[in-house]
């Protein structure tokens, strides 16, 4: 099976200040801001939509297609997918850019402070589609190039490609037409409670109107887990999906994205339905936000299916 996943590479740079933010913005000065914060440490983490959902499948044992840019300094990052097993083939390489990054500092209070530099992800990757069977192939539309996003839902449609749209960070950028073009013929529409609010009133849909575009719809509750609604006889059918607990919560960031992987695992596996596919995008989200980054977590076939078995008295896979 070709799964072909489409979003963002980058570098997360992340910087942990040893104070607080309100202690050195003056109110009365906000409109003439000019302040510098000296950092306990940097780390550079990989991350990106395309890149955190492509080592989380190649944990479940696939060979995901990562269509992406990236720009000249890419070296560790392909080094790193080559060490996990992640083809790099169509990712297009924009020697005049850096890689897509997000620049992050935190302070004792969690507030946070991000500069997002989009870097190589302004310019559109290339994948040969006629390369794949539809019947053979699934794709996931992550946040990444808008006229990517835009342009691969058109040809899934029109080839037949099942794809699962995730607008996530994108929303903000898109009307509401847009939006109801992308996720109307997507096999599912996945975001956060706070992204479907959000895709509600731009596009001025409700949930059942989403439903008539969409096959399902999958919303993520963090900690409260996630509900499925999809159609089934004629009718809606809602599943709530708890969150599978880990052994220690450290960082949600990524968590979306690995769930989003064990849910394409899920819906690979032959004899399997979506109910079954989105508690392995649980499992999967639980391993992740144990760790500190996006990919610095691991799980083997044995772990990940011994905390599925123990959250839902059955194996995943």
């Amino acid at each position: 099976m070709d799964i072909i996943v489409s979003g963002s590479i980058a570098y997360d740079r992340i910087m942990d200040f040893p104070g607080r933010f309100s202690d050195h913005i003056l109110a009365d000065k906000i409109h003439m801001l000019n302040v510098c914060f000296m950092i306990n440490e940097l780390k550079e983490n990989f991350g990106g939509t395309a890149g955190n959902i492509a080592y989380a499948l190649s944990l479940l044992g696939e060979r995901p297609n990562i269509v992406a840019t990236a720009g000249h300094d890419f070296g560790p990052y392909a080094d790193w997918f080559k060490e996990n097993g992640i083809s790099t083939d169509f990712i297009k390489i924009i020697p005049k850019e850096l890689t897509a990054g997000a620049y992050i500092t935190t302070d004792l209070s969690d507030n946070q402070i991000t500069a997002f530099n989009p870097g190589a992800m302004k310019h559109s990757s290339t994948f040969d589609f006629n390369s794949v069977s539809p019947k053979e192939a699934i794709a996931v539309v992550a946040p990444g190039n808008l006229d990517d996003m835009f342009n691969f839902v058109k040809t899934y449609k029109e080839k037949g490609i099942p794809y699962i749209f995730d607008p996530g960070q994108s929303l903000p950028a898109w009307s509401g037409q847009q939006l109801r073009e992308m996720i109307t013929g997507a096999m599912i529409f996945i975001s956060n409670d706070y992204e479907l609010g959000l895709t509600m009133e731009k596009t001025g849909a409700t949930s059942n109107d989403i439903l008539s575009m969409a096959e399902t719809l999958i919303t993520t509750k963090a900690e409260n887990g996630s509900t499925v609604i999809f159609r089934r006889d004629g009718r809606h059918e809602s599943v709530e999906i708890p969150a599978v607990i880990p052994s220690k919560v450290c960082d949600p960031t990524g968590a979306g994205d690995a769930y989003r992987a064990g849910l394409v695992k899920g819906l690979l596996l032959p004899g399997m339905d979506i109910v079954h596919a989105a508690k392995m995008g649980a499992a999967s989200a639980s391993f992740c936000v144990e760790v500190y980054g996006t990919q610095n977590y691991s799980f083997t076939r044995q772990s990940f299916n011994g905390r599925f078995e123990a959250e839902f008295s059955a194996g995943a896979y």
